[in-house]
């Protein structure tokens, strides 16, 4: 499987990597433009964290319990952290799973947790 045939699935696994080498997989929600995949979390995420430290990123086609449904492909990740990247993340993920999104952010609205969130960008190693 190609970077290109990840398409844009409803779920993929995004797999980085701790300092020791340990691989971390995480479902997450994820929407193409222009051949690349963006995913929006919390900037305090572990996953965060470990993409500053080391981009280097596994991609497969999941289930929304992180469970690969295609073979793995090498990628690249990188943290977006401005306000605009921000924004057009979240527009991509509105256009794309409507009510859900909508839903989702609102939830995330009370919760005790008022870290800000961020955009990764994912691309073709």
């Amino acid at each position: 499987m190609t970077f290109q045939e990840i398409g844009n699935p409803t779920y993929i696994a995004l797999e980085t990597f701790r300092k020791s080498g340990e691989g971390v997989i995480t479902p997450v929600w994820v929407a193409a433009e222009d051949g690349k995949l963006y995913v929006w979390t919390l900037d305090n995420s572990g996953k965060v964290k470990r993409i500053r430290n080391n981009g280097r990123v596994r991609i497969a086609i999941s289930d929304a319990r992180g469970a690969p449904k295609s073979e793995w492909v090498e990628a690249q990740a990188h943290v977006l952290d401005d306000p605009a990247s921000d924004q057009k993340q979240q527009q991509r993920l509105a256009k794309k799973y409507g009510w859900q999104f909508h839903l989702f952010n609102l939830m995330g609205r009370f919760s005790r947790s008022k870290a800000a969130h961020v955009a990764l960008e994912i691309t073709e190693k």
